[in-house]
């Protein structure tokens, strides 16, 4: 039976006992090619990581939080798409709903993405350059999962994001059904907006993509930001926020979120991580939640915080997150294991979490780096 959680009335999340899975996600994923401390025009070998947006906040859940997890996607049935297979199996994810498609030898009617990214240091910033054009995952078609027999089975919480929905013209598509069928099972759909130009430069750029998150936003409960997706994905302004995002004051996004509260009256929770960038290897850390009945909640401010790989550090946030609506007692606890994720999924390479829920709740709670021996 579903039960108000403790932490907002309002957030309705069904009982585990009665799901057979913890949270879904939707998303594609990406074999990410790392080159280490170089860079990736010079790189002469590559570590690989799975990785993607959507993926990496479910993988997070069952990997750090030990919840039960599947993802939706698709990959091509050759070496690439198994090596992403092999990868994802070592994270834990229920792989039923992963999709197949025939190699056809050399990938011209559909193909595996790639992610080359380095990681950046000192004054040189981060790079990713994704090479995910015809994919698999971007060709699903609404109808391709049975979405109403997947949520009948169980699911207490069901995640995409504006990654996904920015994949094909088709792919918001896919997203609504899934959203649509998630809802009128039960489940709390959580949905981070996660703003990549490249992403909509040939699809209508940011015009689009504020009309595709836009139509979107209808399904949502909780919906999840960082410091730029509130404008650039939905449209919202906020007063004196520099360019370069070296100062990020709360106040500004407390006024920004108590205006997309008034606009989207379906969201029950809005989060935003906020990242003040000094370096790529020196960024300010922290996030506020807002709930619909309770308010705000702000995590620990973490100044100069040391940064090794900053790719995915929003993820894990939202990770951390949904745990705590889910687990938690309250909002504050909630966007404190958010943030405390995201700060420490930075400290190790790769897209996804090298944390475990001890590290977790130990940062949380004010704990220290000290040696444990």
């Amino acid at each position: 039976m579903a039960q108000a959680n403790s932490i907002d009335s309002s957030l309705v999340i069904r009982s585990a006992k009665e799901c057979d899975f913890d949270v879904v996600a939707l998303g594609e994923v990406m074999l990410r090619l790392d080159p280490g401390q170089t860079r990736v025009r010079t790189a002469r070998h590559f570590d690989v990581y799975e990785g993607g947006g959507e993926y990496n906040v479910a993988r997070g859940l069952r990997r750090c939080f030990g919840l039960r997890g599947a993802i939706v996607t698709a990959l091509v049935d050759n070496e690439v798409g198994r090596l992403v297979e092999d990868l994802m199996l070592t994270g834990g994810l229920d792989l039923s709903y992963l999709k197949w498609l025939p190699f056809d030898g050399n990938g011209s009617t559909s193909r595996n993405g790639l992610n080359f990214t380095e990681r950046g240091f000192g004054v040189r910033g981060a790079v990713g350059v994704s090479d995910r054009g015809n994919t698999a995952i971007s060709q699903m078609k609404p109808d391709d999962v049975d979405w109403d027999a997947l949520f009948s089975r169980g699911v207490r919480w069901f995640h995409t994001g504006g990654i996904f929905a920015g994949l094909s013209r088709g792919s918001a598509d896919v997203a609504e059904a899934a959203m649509r069928s998630a809802r009128a099972h039960g489940t709390i759909v959580s949905y981070d907006l996660n703003f990549r130009p490249s992403l909509w430069k040939s699809i209508g750029g940011k015009a689009a993509a504020q009309e595709v998150n836009s139509r979107l936003a209808k399904y949502v409960d909780v919906m999840i930001g960082n410091e730029e997706d509130f404008t650039a994905a939905l449209g919202f302004e906020m007063a004196d926020v520099n360019e370069n995002l070296t100062d990020l004051d709360s106040a500004k996004f407390r006024a920004m979120i108590e205006q997309v509260a008034k606009s989207y009256p379906n969201f029950q929770i809005i989060a935003t991580t906020l990242r003040g960038v000094h370096s790529a290897s020196r960024n300010d850390w922290g996030a506020i939640a807002w709930s619909r009945s309770t308010g705000f909640a702000e995590a620990t401010h973490r100044e100069n915080l040391e940064i090794m790989d900053r790719v995915g550090g929003g993820d894990s946030f939202a990770s951390g997150l949904a745990y705590g609506l889910m687990e938690l007692n309250s909002l504050q606890d909630a966007v404190e294991y958010g943030a405390a994720h995201g700060a420490l999924a930075m400290t190790t390479p790769g897209d996804t979490t090298m944390a475990t829920l001890e590290e977790v709740a130990k940062l949380a709670a004010g704990g220290s780096a000290r040696v444990q021996r």
